[in-house]
């Protein structure tokens, strides 16, 4: 196993399969996220505008490179329908070697003006 202190995966939830889609394809198109996996059919429940509430969603669980992170969250903001996206950051600790280098060479630099 390697040491990942410069991967991370990214949880962030959508009201959709086809807005699920959407964002993965966009994330994946600019070489932000190595992988997006998507979950359907998951209930959340959580306190927006001081009320609870409870929704049926999708999640999206990407794995990048943390140089990536900042381009992947303007996508994902400019992209979303929801006022206040989760996009929620964990760290690799660890993993793969062979998938971790997988997850390295799928990534590119990213360059500022040249993601959308």
């Amino acid at each position: 196993m390697r040491v990942a202190t410069q991967r991370a995966v990214v949880f962030v939830t959508a009201p959709d399969m086809k807005t699920a889609r959407k964002l993965a394809r966009a994330s994946l198109a600019a070489r932000l996220a190595a992988c997006a996996n998507l979950i359907p059919k998951i209930e959340s429940h959580y306190w927006w505008q001081g009320k609870l509430d409870s929704s049926a969603e999708v999640l999206i669980v990407f794995k990048t490179a943390t140089k990536c992170l900042a381009h992947l969250e303007q996508v994902i903001v400019k992209n979303h329908p929801y006022d206040t996206p989760e996009f929620v950051v964990l760290p690799l600790s660890g993993g793969n070697r062979r998938y971790l280098a997988w997850l390295d060479e799928s990534v590119a630099t990213p360059r500022k003006g040249k993601r959308s």
